[in-house]
């Protein structure tokens, strides 16, 4: 099994099952343009583990680099999912690794990353990579 990260049109396409089980407010006719939008803009990666047959992602984080007055410089981890077939193979504990190694090399101090308050498997995750549990995160949405 090997960590791919996507780049091209072609790769995010093949991600496509598997980002929209996650992200299912995303059209399936404009998820490759906004994804390359926020890779040009933004500097969002995608890296994504294929099945063993090597026909489709069966697992993705995406993030970003931030800075903020707060944190300074750290990497925001907008996604990470697992499709259901695979989960408990430690895809997620994987793609969380090399996240990590990424901030090592590029000398990052902090990975953020917000989780729903009810997905208890992902915070066991976290916390055994040594997430903390941080702070709350509010959000209004605006008409």
């Amino acid at each position: 099994m090997e960590v791919k990260e996507a780049k091209t049109r072609a790769e995010i396409e093949f991600c496509k099952e598997v980002i929209l089980q996650f992200r299912t407010n995303l059209s399936e006719d404009n998820y490759v343009d906004q994804t390359l939008e926020m890779m040009a803009e933004e500097g969002f990666k995608l890296l994504y583990i294929a099945n063993d047959q090597d026909t489709k992602a069966v697992a993705f984080i995406g993030y970003r680099p931030l800075q903020m007055l707060r944190t300074g410089k750290i990497i925001y981890i907008d996604d990470l999912f697992t499709s259901e077939e695979c989960r408990g193979k430690g895809y997620a504990g994987i793609l969380l690794d090399e996240v990590a190694k990424e901030a090592e090399i590029t000398n990052i101090q902090s990975i953020h990353l917000d989780s729903g308050y009810m997905l208890h498997t992902a915070h066991r995750l976290y916390l055994n990579k040594g997430y903390v549990l941080a702070c709350n995160h509010f959000a209004k949405k605006i008409s």
